[in-house]
């Protein structure tokens, strides 16, 4: 019986709490802030689903040229490996000819050109 009293007790004090409690808040203001949680929502999800969508399309393109992209790129190392070849090639018969004839370039070709151009294979 003094069990039931206590949970009786403990019930009543549980509901006069919850009673002071709603008197703090007003519910017109809890409404408003019901809509505005929706309306945050709403426009959540339509961002998540544009987002959705341009990650689609963006999937879709890369797709598209990826293969052209890769295939450039190894264009590009071969035309950048030949390149060096035949300025290797040049450079060494620049000093063979200027070995064998030592005036047959003026003076300010004689300089070494240091190459100044960026490494592309290099990260930023």
């Amino acid at each position: 019986m003094e069990q039931q009293n206590e949970k009786e007790a403990i019930r009543e004090a549980s509901v006069e709490v919850s009673n002071e409690f709603k008197t703090l808040i007003d519910a017109h203001d809890l409404d408003s802030l019901k809509q505005l949680q929706h309306l945050i929502l709403g426009r959540l999800q339509d961002g998540n689903a544009v987002l959705s969508h341009y990650n689609e399309v963006s999937e879709n393109c890369f797709a598209e040229v990826s293969g052209d992209f890769s295939r450039n790129t190894r264009l590009l190392r071969s035309m950048k490996s030949d390149l060096e070849y035949i300025f290797q090639k040049l450079r060494s018969m620049k000093s063979r000819i200027l070995a064998t004839y030592p005036d047959a370039f003026p003076d300010d070709s004689k300089q070494e050109v240091h190459d100044q151009r960026p490494d592309l294979e290099m990260p930023l």
